[in-house]
């Protein structure tokens, strides 16, 4: 096998190797930032806010920490949604209401910045939803592109 051969699979295999790491196995889907927590989850709220879509809460779980004087590494929560792609789902199965809106976990470990969302794929299959299939599809296709937004 050629050198160049060699090179074209471990390229593959980096490029398919990656791409499992970014999907946990708890059906997570979990990039890397290279800007602070506080950074990324500002450059995510922004390009939430320019999709269109509503920010209902930004939680700082330090903050809260050090409220009763304890300590804990960076983490904001972001919440947001948009009623034209929640709603479907929420008429085909009313318990994902327990986890809509959207919700983004922005945290540090170990001194990088990760950006987190439960795949709505496992939403799905989590309550066994019937239909609303393009919601899904544009959910997934949206976060996906706001926290790549978030991370560039």
């Amino acid at each position: 096998m050629g050198i160049f051969s060699k090179l074209v699979i471990a390229a593959a295999t980096a490029t398919l190797v990656s791409g499992i790491a970014a999907r946990a196995a708890d059906g997570w889907i979990i990039k890397n930032s290279s800007f602070s927590v506080e950074e990324t989850a500002d450059k995510l709220v922004a390009a939430i806010e320019k999709a269109g879509a509503k920010v209902f809460a930004r939680v700082d779980h330090a903050a809260g920490a050090q409220s009763i004087d304890a300590e804990l590494d960076d983490m904001t929560l972001v919440m947001f949604g948009n009623p034209n792609i929640g709603t479907p789902i929420l008429k085909a199965e009313p318990r994902t209401g327990l986890e809509l809106p959207n919700r983004v976990l922005i945290w540090d470990e170990n001194g990088q910045t990760r950006i987190g969302y439960l795949d709505p794929a496992q939403l799905r299959k989590r309550y066994s939803v019937k239909g609303a299939d393009e919601a899904f599809d544009t959910m997934a296709g949206a976060l996906s592109k706001l926290t790549d937004a978030a991370t560039q």
